[in-house]
């Protein structure tokens, strides 16, 4: 079964838009140097509901199992981006099911 992760991240009002995308495509980079990873999207809020609860960017992995998903959430690679994007951002959400 493959999995989906999806992070939703609120960047701090102070980082400029061009960091932010900064950070969001060195995120998406990591697709290319963890193994496992088969999709990976990302993009900013767009949606003119109003119901984005402050989230400004989303993330959505593709593993190829749970096996994989479990080896990224370990991986030095993703553990070192994590603490890059921690001084960035207020708040993450992650949440992840099955397909």
């Amino acid at each position: 079964m493959k999995i989906r992760h999806l992070v939703l991240l609120r960047f701090k009002q102070d980082i400029p838009a061009s960091e932010q995308a900064h950070c969001m495509r060195d995120f998406a980079g990591l697709a290319d140097l963890i193994e496992g990873i088969v999709d990976f999207e990302h993009g900013a809020n767009i949606s003119p509901e109003g119901l984005d609860k402050g989230y400004t960017h989303a993330a959505m992995i593709t593993f190829s199992s749970q096996a994989f998903r479990d080896a990224y959430l370990v991986h030095a690679t993703h553990l070192a981006f994590v603490e890059r994007l921690k001084p960035w951002v207020d708040e993450v959400l992650v949440f992840d099911y099955g397909i």
